[in-house]
């Protein structure tokens, strides 16, 4: 059955379920990746390649094995999902907050190492005089660091934002293939590739899923353009 624009119940679905779980990833994402790629350019500390290796991980691990790993953690029988869903009834895994957390935990490192050299980029000194006329380490970060940081915090947001409409395997894991809950675009075109007749829903949503990533990292490189032309 036809729907909008040609796009039937199950493929709009998809699509709006994808829209929104990559746009609660990206929001989600950002402020703790800017904490972290902050502390990660201005912090020398023992343990810090560890840090950065755990921080990486998902990126070289096969995302079926970070949906393995969430699981095991917050699953209803997992080291803590169990004690979520006894004492306050809360689980996680297979439904759409997991989606969201298993996009999260997968486009994570991208954002954070956007975001890092950025940073890096920025020159200390600049920290340091808004210290000198009274500014504090907070207010310095704010006010001068994350102004000069921004095109590397656009990017952070969009890369992780694409990343998330790609996310397949720690997704169909962790959140299962659960139509209109947790069915998002690559987990669809999945199952339309497997049932004979069904290529034209699989191409449909092949366009859309370029189409989303197309326009993602068009307007990051517009923005940052922008605010390059501006600086």
């Amino acid at each position: 059955m036809q729907t909008f624009l040609g796009f039937s119940e199950v493929e709009m679905s998809a699509i709006t379920l994808s829209f929104k779980v990559a746009l609660w990833c990206a929001v989600l994402v950002l402020p703790i990746a800017i904490l972290v790629g902050w502390w990660l350019a201005r912090k020398s500390f023992r343990g810090k390649s560890l840090i950065e290796g755990i921080i990486n991980l998902p990126l070289v691990l096969p995302p079926v094995a970070t949906g393995f790993i969430l699981l095991l953690l917050l699953g209803t029988r997992g080291v803590i999902g169990q004690y979520l869903n006894e004492w306050f009834g809360i689980r996680i895994a297979f439904t759409y907050y997991a989606a969201v957390i298993a996009s999260m935990i997968v486009s994570f490192p991208l954002a954070v190492r956007a975001i890092r050299l950025s940073i890096e980029m920025v020159d200390p000194g600049f920290e340091e005089a808004a210290k000198t006329l009274g500014a504090n380490t907070f207010q310095a970060f704010v006010r001068v660091t994350l102004p000069l940081a921004l095109p590397g915090i656009i990017s952070g947001f969009v890369l992780s934002f694409a990343r998330s409409l790609g996310e397949f395997g720690a997704t169909i894991i962790f959140a299962g293939n659960i139509s209109g809950e947790t069915q998002t675009i690559p987990l669809a075109l999945f199952n339309q590739i497997q049932v004979p007749g069904m290529e034209s829903s699989a191409f449909r949503l092949l366009l859309v899923a370029i189409v989303f990533s197309f326009l993602a990292m068009s307007v990051s490189e517009f923005l940052v353009k922008k605010l390059h032309r501006r600086n």
